[in-house]
C-alpha cells in the first residue's frame, strides 16, 4: 500500500512539475508575442505600474483587464476585436485610469490567431 501511495504521489508531483514548466513556457511565449507586437509600449502586465515619466499608464495593466472581464460572456471575442480594430475614446471604461484615450487598431501588427491567444492568456492573469 505504501509503495502504491508513494508511486502515486511521485506521479502527481511529476505531472504538476510538467504543468508548471508548460505554464512558464506559455507565459514566456505570450510575453515575447506581446513585445514583438508592440503591446508592451502601452500596457504592462502587473497592476500599479506607472506610465512614462510617472504619468498614468497609457493603457490598462493586463491584470486589471483580466479582473474587469472575469466571467463576462463574450469577453474573449470582444477583446480580440478591440486588439485588432481598436476602441472608441467616447465609451471607454478606462477613462480617468489611464492616460491613453483609446486603443489604436493593431491588425497590421498581430494576426487574429495570435491576438486570440494573447487575449486568452491576458484573461488568465486574473486567476
Amino acid at each position: 500500500m505504501r509503495v502504491a501511495v508513494t508511486t502515486l504521489l511521485a506521479t502527481v508531483g511529476v505531472a504538476l512539475a510538467g504543468a508548471a514548466v508548460a505554464a512558464n513556457e506559455n507565459d514566456e511565449a505570450m510575453r515575447k508575442l506581446a513585445a514583438t507586437s508592440g503591446c508592451m509600449t502601452c500596457h504592462s502586465i502587473e497592476s500599479g505600474k506607472p506610465g512614462p515619466k510617472g504619468m498614468d499608464p497609457i493603457g490598462p495593466a493586463w491584470q486589471d483587464v483580466a479582473r474587469q472581464y472575469h466571467g463576462k460572456p463574450g469577453a474573449q471575442d470582444f477583446l480580440t476585436r478591440v486588439v485588432l480594430e481598436g476602441s472608441s475614446p467616447y465609451n471607454s471604461h478606462w477613462k480617468g485610469k489611464v492616460s491613453g484615450l483609446s486603443m489604436p487598431p493593431n491588425a497590421s501588427a498581430i494576426k487574429e490567431t495570435d491576438a486570440r491567444l494573447l487575449v486568452s492568456w491576458i484573461l488568465s492573469l486574473g486567476d
